[in-house]
């Protein structure tokens, strides 16, 4: 499993990267592992505002469907197009190709984990 050290996480296995204020979000590698095969996903509109730990968008594998949780306040500017018709790169590249979402960050976020939280975290 991959925890890469520049991104930050949340206790419900959400990352986000802050480049200015914009953030990219998207699953950690151990959520898209506990789901399984990703066969759908549900992308937020462009320009939805969403607050800290709002679901803002739905994935859907063989074992459950799940809502995201936005771990940052703010402006949906971009969705992952790509998703819709290769909903697998989440699960072949989490942290790259699989991302789901950017926002213009605004408001806050939840409680963002560094790596060796999110590492500690998971092995609690």
């Amino acid at each position: 499993m991959t925890i890469p050290t520049d991104l930050k996480y949340t206790r419900e296995h959400e990352w986000v990267r802050q480049e200015g204020d914009t953030a990219t979000l998207g699953i950690s590698d151990h959520a898209q592992e506990a789901l399984g095969d990703i066969v759908f996903v549900e992308l937020p509109e462009i320009g939805r505002v969403v607050a800290p730990g709002d679901a803002f968008a739905v994935v859907e594998s063989v074992k459950a469907v799940s809502d995201i949780y936005a771990p940052v306040g703010g402006e949906i500017i971009e969705v992952n197009a790509e998703l819709e018709s290769t909903p697998e790169k989440v699960n072949t590249d989490p942290y790259g190709a699989g991302w789901i979402a950017k926002v213009k960050t605004s408001g806050g976020s939840v409680e963002l984990l560094d790596e060796a939280e999110y590492t500690t975290f998971l092995e609690e």
